[in-house]
This record gives structure tokens, sequence and C-alpha cells, in this order.
């Protein structure tokens, strides 16, 4: 491909983005969609104002993107959690990384690259794109010093940022475990695989047991029920009450103050009650440090049974994967391993379609028929230039749903957990498929001998990256701007949105949405184009300008989704900047390594002698940021626990937590639907909240109330009032 191509697939891509950004500011204006494109707290507040016509509602604005780019931190931290700013962080950090390596790619390698030759240059627009890489310079030219300096300035500078950011991140994670008094999963813990006893129910056994051997520390416990079970209790309506909310100890039971009502339906007694339960409970604990030490204990001389671990927050609960046996798990796992490797190896397929395409002779030899078509200048920089990007970018849409099926399947315990863990499938699919696969030429099937030789893929790799440079800035293009513009539009929730109201002519807000941050998606698509970025920096700088736009417009559209279209319900705590942090680490030593290879094959052997340092170097740098930051994203402090237990009881606060861990963690309002919320609004709200009704959001979508936007629940609310609130909107 020449310059004359690259420019035509940015020119289309720039259409395509201005088109849709002036679509989306028409879009956001008019009435009939603002649950669209602002949620359901800000849908109902413009309800006020439907049916006032303004000419203005039918002209693009740049106020949105004004306001996205005013938007402070703090702001995004109280309505998207610490989940957004750390995703928010990530899109910061590949500014300032990427910027650097655009200032030194721009006025330093590229030129090298470019004049590396003896030759007679085209015109620039005829120019080949291979004329602007590292294959354009001299063997044993001095002059591939500059990219050995150019790598340890971004390398350094890399590290520098990734630390202070790891840092800045790691203390926002202490204040989201200290500053709330009251999160119920510091004083839950979970417990698996109880023993069952034909002599007495689980209920029983877990009394019995924490009463024993933790008596001191030891409040009270909740049983978890089937779901089956679950509905047929909700579904008799108004003859029951939840005991998940009602302060009371027994998990659930027929208050005898309503015993009459009982009778005129069905009557579940104690013994249909234990059939149902499973082998899983929740128990609450007098203090944080009594619940931290618990969930790390062994329990059981069989490490299988009595499983402890910490409780997610209410709304965090995963409830049908606590009914799941826990010797199951391991099976489970194993076996989505398994599909996983098989999906990713079946996804070769269209990877290798694709790049059929961007080799127009492979292409004219495979389909004859096709050589009078593609001798046109325009379509052969049609199909080369944006063709295979769009291909492979559609086939990857099927991605997503199937890895977060494989995440389900698992059993994870919270939501978070099932994102973090979809997040990491779909980052390993993306790096194979999008990256290594295509690196290869599409001869996949030809070159996989190279990968059992591990000396030789140092040099395979500097041969074959610079080679897909072409490709990778067409998928940047086209993956990166047009998606991230797209997200913008929302077009699932549109076309709902426009079938609910004008085709099945639904009055009332469509009930698809709003739905939390797909932050197992779009991480990993930021961390390929970073990945993306720092191979190709020193190889083919030329990138590095597209890749700068595409980062920018995520900067300002994803600040603006958080603030208006999805809601926040749970958040993992800034769990997922771990990822982040490593598959930047493993991007720098990748590049590092291609680098060594590079020199090789230029025959630069003292530059590439000078890699093998900096490559220890990032190693150990990531060693001591594993050392230093990354414990407190898995583990609570004891310190900080204690301090905050001896803060409570001298201020008084301990029983009165203590009486709100009852009601807390309520399995009807996360499983249940219609008439079910209906039962569980009359009978499991035993409180109240002073919180503004426009403040707290019903997730259609996950199916589950949420809390306030700081993600902990207040003194005077639990996860059952908030439906009652849901209700009276």
């Amino acid at each position: 491909m020449n310059v004359s191509g690259l420019l035509t697939s940015a020119g289309i891509n720039i259409a395509i983005c201005v088109v849709l950004l002036s679509l989306y500011s028409i879009l956001r204006k008019q009435p009939t969609n603002a649950s669209v494109y602002f949620g359901q707290r800000l849908a109902h507040v413009r309800k006020k104002h439907r049916g006032h016509f303004s000419f203005d509602r039918f002209v693009p604005s740049p106020g949105w993107l004004v306001k996205a780019w005013e938007t402070s931190e703090e702001e995004i931290h109280s309505i998207g959690g610490l989940d957004a700013v750390v995703f928010i962080r990530l899109i910061v950090f590949s500014i300032r990384t990427f910027s650097i390596a655009a200032i030194i790619g721009t006025l330093l390698v590229l030129p090298v690259n470019y004049f590396g030759k003896d030759m007679e240059h085209k015109k620039i627009p005829l120019e080949s794109l291979e004329a602007f890489t590292i294959g354009n310079v001299e063997e044993g030219s001095r002059w591939l010093w500059v990219h050995c300096l150019a790598l340890y300035i971004l390398s350094c500078s890399s590290c520098i940022l990734l630390y202070f950011e790891y840092k800045k991140i790691a203390e926002m994670r202490m204040l989201y475990i200290t500053e709330s008094s009251m999160k119920p999963s510091h004083f839950t813990v979970l417990v698996r695989s109880i023993p069952w006893s034909i002599e007495e129910s689980y209920n029983e056994a877990v009394r019995k047991f924490f009463s024993e051997y933790h008596p001191s520390s030891y409040l009270s416990h909740q049983m978890v029920y089937n779901f089956g079970t679950m509905r047929k209790l909700m579904e008799l309506g108004s003859n029951l009450r939840c005991g998940l909310c009602n302060g009371t100890t027994h998990p659930f039971k027929m208050l005898p103050d309503h015993s009459d009502s009982v009778e005129e339906g069905s009557v579940f007694s104690e013994s249909d009650l234990r059939e149902k339960e499973c082998p899983s409970a929740l128990v609450f604990f007098k203090s944080r440090y009594a619940a931290l030490t618990i969930s790390r204990d062994l329990h059981s001389a069989n490490p299988m049974k009595w499983v402890t671990d910490y409780a997610p927050e209410p709304l965090d609960v995963y409830w049908r994967s606590l009914r799941i046996p826990y010797h199951q798990l391991w099976i489970r796992k194993i076996a989505v391993l398994l599909a996983s490797i098989f999906f990713l190896l079946l996804f070769i397929l269209p990877a290798t379609l694709v790049q059929g395409l961007v080799h127009l002779d492979k292409l004219q030899t495979s389909f004859p028929f096709l050589r009078g078509i593609l001798k046109k200048k325009y379509v052969s920089q049609l199909v080369t230039g944006y063709l295979p990007s769009v291909v492979l970018m559609l086939f990857l849409y099927a991605v997503p749903p199937i890895m977060m099926l494989f995440s389900t399947v698992e059993g994870p315990i919270s939501r978070s957990k099932r994102k973090k863990s979809a997040c990491y499938k779909i980052l390993f699919f993306l790096i194979w498929n999008v990256f290594f696969v295509n690196v290869v030429s599409g001869k996949v099937f030809e070159k996989w001998d190279i990968f059992s030789r591990p000396k030789g893929l140092p040099n395979e790799f500097a041969i074959a990256v610079p080679s897909q440079a072409t490709f990778f800035t067409t998928y940047v293009l086209t993956s990166g701007w047009a998606s991230v513009s797209s997200e913008l539009m929302q077009p699932f929730a549109l076309i709902c949105n426009f079938v609910m109201r004008h085709i099945l002519r639904h009055k009332d807000d469509p009930s698809y949405g709003p739905y939390t941050f797909p932050y197992h998606t779009e991480i990993p698509r930021v961390l390929l184009f970073g990945l993306l970025g720092f191979t190709l920096s020193i190889l083919a700088p030329l990138i590095l300008p597209f890749l700068l736009v595409y980062f920018f417009l995520a900067y300002l559209i994803y600040r603006n989704q958080i603030m208006n279209v999805y809601v926040h319900t749970y958040q993992s705590g800034g769990q997922l900047w771990p990822i982040v942090h490593n598959t930047t680490i493993f991007s720098l030593v990748f590049t590092q390594i291609i680098a060594v290879g590079v020199f090789g094959l230029r025959k630069a052997s003292v530059p590439s002698a000078f890699t093998i340092p900096l490559i220890i170097f990032t190693l150990l740098f990531n060693e001591y940021c594993r050392k230093r930051f990354h414990p407190i994203f898995k583990k609570f402090p004891a310190e900080a626990l204690i301090r905050m237990d001896r803060q409570d009881e001298e201020h008084g606060r301990m029983r009165e937590i203590s009486q709100q861990l009852h009601s807390a963690y309520c399995q009807f309002g996360a499983t249940s639907k219609g008439s079910f919320e209906d039962v569980h609004l009359r009978h499991c709200s035993n409180r109240h909240t002073s919180a503004d009704p426009e403040d707290i959001i019903n997730l259609p979508a996950e199916k589950e109330p949420a809390y306030k936007n700081d993600g902990s629940s207040s003194s005077s609310s639990s996860a059952c009032t908030s439906l009652e609130i849901e209700q009276v909107k």
C-alpha cells in the first residue's frame, strides 16, 4: 500500500467519525432518546420537557465535548466509581506515553527510516509505506543507534509514568477500602462446600460450626437457596415475608404474626426449605478483622470442605454461581480453558481470510475473475486499505458475548470477577488473533513451526512485524476511530428504543437498559492498541499520529459515556489496573525483544547488545511493582481494618453496623422481576432511605438494584430499599 491508499482509508474513517459525532449531537437532544443517551436517571428528569420544540434540537453542537473535557476526575469518581477512574487513567497514560513516542518517532526515527537508503524516492502520495519502516535502513548503518536511543527513551518514560500511575491508583484503592465505615463485605465471609448431614440442615450446620469454633466473633448467617425455590416463594405473593431482609438470624421463616395469611396459600414446611438449601452461606462477624482472618483460614482437614472467602459487596454478588457445588468449579475451569483454546484456534480461519485481502497478488491468484476489478486504482486502495480491518472487526463482535459466557460457566462469586475473567479472555484473544496471527501474514499453517523454535522467534518477528505495519495502521483507523464513534451512538439501544416506541407503541421507557460499563471489552481494546503502538514505535512510527487521535477520541467519548450513559451498580475497587500494568510490561518487553532481532538482522550487533540490559531493567521494574503495589489489589490490609474497627467501637457504631448486616444481602432482590419485585417491595422493606429517588437506578440488564454512586451502602439503606425507591419512581 502507498501513502495515497492510507489517506483514502483515513478519509473514509474521518468522514464516518464526523457523521457519527454529528448524528449523536442531534439524537441526544431528542426527548425520546433520553433513555438511550442519559440512562434512566436523566431520562426521568427530562420527561418534564417532552413536547417542547426547539430548532436547536436539530443542529449539531459541540457542547457535550466541552462538558466531557471539563469534567474533573472527582466527578468521574463520584459517578462511575474507582473502576471508571482506572479506565480513564489508562487512556491518559496512553496519551502521555504515545505523545512522547510520536515526538521521538516523527522527529528522529521517521526521517532516518525514510532516508535510510540511497534511492530515488517517488512523490509522497505514491511512496510505498515500506519506505517509512526500519526495513528501509541500510544494513550495518550507524543510524540504527537512533532507533536504540528512541527505544531507551520510550521504555524509561513508560516505566516512570507507569510507576506513578500504579502508586496513585494503589492510594485510591486504599481510600476505597477505608473511606466507608459501612461496607457489608468487610464483615461477611462466603462459606461454600458445607458438609451435608442427614441429621441436620445446612443452616443448623453453619450455626453449630461457627458457634463452636468462633464463638467470640460469630454474629449470624444467611443461607443461600436454590433459585427455583426463590421463584416459587416469590410467586406466593402476599402470603410470605422475606426473612432475608427483616433482621432475623434465621435465613427464611414464616412469621407467626401472619399465620392467617400463610394459610391462604401453599405452606412451605421446614423440611421443604431444608431440601432447597444450598451448601453455601453468608456468615456475618462482629468485626472486620475477624472476617479477614476467617476468610484466609483453612477450616477443615479436608480443604474441599468449609471453604471460605471474602464475600463481595451486596450488589456485586452473583447469586446464580453460589448454587454451584464447590467441587465442580475446578472441572468447570478446565472445561472453559479447553473451550477457550478451541475458540482461539478456530478464529484463525477468519484471520487468515482477512490477511488474504491485504495481498492483492495472492487474492488475484486465488480468484482470477477479480483481476479486472482489482486493477482499478480506487478499488485496490479500498480493498487493501479498508476492507481487511473492517472484516476482522465484524468477526470480533462475536467474541465478547462468548467470552462472557465462558466466564459465567466458571462460576464466579461476583459480577465484577466475572467481568474481570472475561477481560482476561478477551485480551488474550485479541493479542493472539489480531496481533500474532496477522503478523505471520496469513500463512499460519505454513509458519506454525516458528513457535517450536524459541531461539528464532525474535528474528521471525523482526521480519514479520514491520511487514504488517500497513494492516495495523488501517486497523487503528477502522477498529479504533470508527468503533469508538459507534460506541457513542449506542446503535443497539437506539434501534431497540425506536422499535419499542414507534413500532410496538410503548409509551414508557424501554426496559433494555441502562447497562454497566463494558470494561471487559474496552480495556482489552485500549491495551491492544497500546501493544501495536509499542511494537511499531521504532519499526514503523507512521502509526503513532493515528493512534494518538484514537486515544484523544476515546478520552472524550468514554468520559461522556461514564457521565451520561452507563450506570454504576458495582465495582471491583480498581482491581482492573494490574491487568493494565502487566499487559503494558508485556508490550514493552516484547518490543525490546523484537528490537534485538531487528538490530541483529540489520547487522547492528552493538545496538542489539545494548538492548538486552533494557529488557532486564524492565523485568526488574515489574518485579518491584509486583512486590510493592500488587498485594494491595489482592488482599485487604489488616492494619487498616483493625483501625476502622477501633474507630467504630470508640464512636459506638458497631451495634448499628451489626444490625444492618442482616438486611444488607438480599437474594430476592437480585433474582426477581415483574410481580416478584412487588412482593419483595411489600415484604422486604423494613427500612427507609433519605436518598433522592433520582440518584438510585434499577438496572434491568443485571436485574438488580443499585446503591448510591460511591458503591457502598449508606447507613440507612439496604439492598431491598433501593428497589422500593425504584418502584416509587
